[in-house]
């Protein structure tokens, strides 16, 4: 690949996770996907060499410096051995997210310092069975009473669900305001009120595991409500501008996996009396997906330093794309990565069929690809009107 002008620190960051994914992740990928069971033996590992670290700032028990960038060069070389797996570490990027952007000094103190050891993972719960792209349609409520918010409702389909032992919650705190009356409230797992639902069976990622969260008169402290209430779905949006170039990281790692395997395939496999290699269309078909993975990862990676760089700028626009185009181009690249195998391609014997169930995902969830290109465009015509065109 390129290279990205990565720091020491960011090429050590990709070095450690590359050796998890090669030796713990790759090994035992196959059997997940199989199984469903959630990786905790892996998850462990990647604690014992402190990958959490990463994701929390350096006042809280972390590495901080460029955590963006730190995040996406895991994710990427962690979904190259099994986008599954890597869900262990990007759910928790994402569940944590809230609490750094919203969270009280006295909250980040008593949530970070675990995640940051990997003790405690993360998940972060906004869709519900009526609001998924329309996260506007929450209902879930959090009345206050006294000095706790009572929780009553199901929220769906959420990474890490079950597993985790912290999770960011989007609740009303004044459904009377609808969106408006929106705050995030962190819940931790034992909290009495609070269940799961079952584990959800998957058509890919199934080392992930995805469940309903059921709330029924949940009492949580008031104290673990993030910044203030009714501003639930701003810290919502600044999560995924910050979360969705993790997205494009794992749809990036399942294309790069899967194009390093159509690769080596096609000088194995011999047709012909020829290794298929040697083929103009099939160079012509491998060509055209290295360019795919090379144009996402140079968007993803430009994002995430926009995003570390502290700019006024909001990242809006680009992690909508970051997370949009890589999703397309894991689709594509995965799919004809099937079609480089042949019918070898189509059995489970063989890896590659597993990425391209992996990759469907990373056009569906943090918003539809179609949810991302209404962002994109609606930016692109509100800057035009107010005279800011590029």
């Amino acid at each position: 690949m390129l290279d990205y002008g990565l720091t020491e620190e960011q090429e050590a960051i990709r070095e450690l996770a590359r050796t998890i994914a090669d030796e713990e992740i790759r090994p035992v990928a196959a059997e997940y996907d199989v199984t469903g069971e959630f990786p905790w033996p892996v998850v462990k590992k990647m604690a014992e060499v402190d990958l959490f670290g990463i994701l929390v700032p350096e006042e809280y028990g972390g590495f901080g410096g460029t955590m963006t960038m730190n995040m996406v060069l895991a994710t990427e070389e962690l979904s190259k051995a099994c986008g599954g797996t890597a869900l262990a570490f990007a759910g928790t990027a994402l569940g944590v997210l809230p609490i750094i952007i919203s969270g009280s000094p006295e909250v980040k103190e008593r949530f970070l310092p675990a995640v940051a050891t990997g003790e405690r993972l993360c998940a972060f719960a906004i869709t519900e069975p009526g609001a998924g792209s329309d996260a506007g349609g929450v209902k879930t409520t959090a009345i206050r009473d006294g000095d706790h918010y009572v929780l009553n409702g199901t929220k769906q389909w959420i990474t890490n669900g079950g597993e985790a032992e912290i999770y960011t919650i989007v609740a009303l705190t004044n459904p009377s305001k609808g969106p408006r009356g929106a705050s995030v409230i962190v819940v931790e797992k034992d909290t009495p009120g609070f269940s799961f639902g079952k584990k959800e069976d998957k058509m890919g990622i199934r080392a992930s595991v995805t469940r309903e969260l059921h709330f029924e008169d949940c009492r949580v402290p008031v104290e673990n409500l993030l910044g203030r209430e009714g501003t639930g779905f701003i810290t919502a949006m600044k999560t995924f501008d910050a979360s969705r170039p993790g997205v494009g990281a794992q749809a990036l790692g399942i294309a790069q996996g899967a194009l390093d395997m159509a690769v080596d395939y096609s000088i194995e496999r011999r047709q012909f009396g020829h290794p298929i290699s040697s083929f103009q269309g099939l160079r012509f078909m491998l060509a055209d997906m290295a360019m795919k993975v090379e144009a996402a990862r140079a968007l993803i990676y430009a994002t995430s330093r926009h995003i570390d760089s502290d700019t006024k700028l909001r990242p809006t626009m680009y992690s909508a794309m970051s997370k949009c185009f890589a999703g397309d181009v894991a689709m594509e690249v995965t799919t004809d990565a099937v079609q480089v195998f042949g019918g070898y391609g189509y059995m489970r014997d063989y890896p590659v069929e597993k990425y391209m169930r992996d990759a469907k995902i990373t056009q569906i969830y943090e918003g539809t690809n179609q949810i991302q290109r209404d962002e994109i465009g609606k930016i692109l015509v509100g800057e035009h009107v107010s005279g800011q065109a590029r």
